[in-house]
């Protein structure tokens, strides 16, 4: 069983997810505190890369690539993470599209760190 999940933050919450942990850098809107368990934004993409991404300024391969060069320097956070309980991790992010968004490329990241 994968125990690290990713989920938009606007869905409603199970007690599948286990820890929620919201990954954007930013607040997203509308959403109360109590929704979250934590929230990592140290995790997220820089405030550069999300900007030059969301002007279409490259494709996803390349936003990938790049973000997991970001994600290189954050293995410790990501360890941390993880060891924060031995259920279900769920990631959690405000964009609309569930397959090309980061927080399923740090799920990636995650668990090719736990090998």
């Amino acid at each position: 069983m994968d125990r690290i999940k990713t989920k938009r933050i606007y869905e409603e919450a199970s007690p599948d997810d286990g820890l929620r942990v919201l990954v954007d850098r930013l607040w997203p809107r509308g959403v109360k505190k109590d929704r979250i368990d934590q929230w990592a934004k140290e995790l997220a993409p820089s405030t550069e890369l999300r900007e030059e991404f969301h002007a279409h300024d490259f494709d996803f391969d390349e936003f990938r690539a790049r973000y997991r060069v970001e994600l290189e320097g954050k293995e410790d956070a990501m360890r941390a993470l993880a060891a924060e309980t031995d259920g279900t991790i769920t990631l959690l992010y405000g964009l609309k599209d569930e397959k090309h968004n980061h927080a399923v490329i740090l799920a990636g990241a995650m668990r090719d760190l736990a090998g």
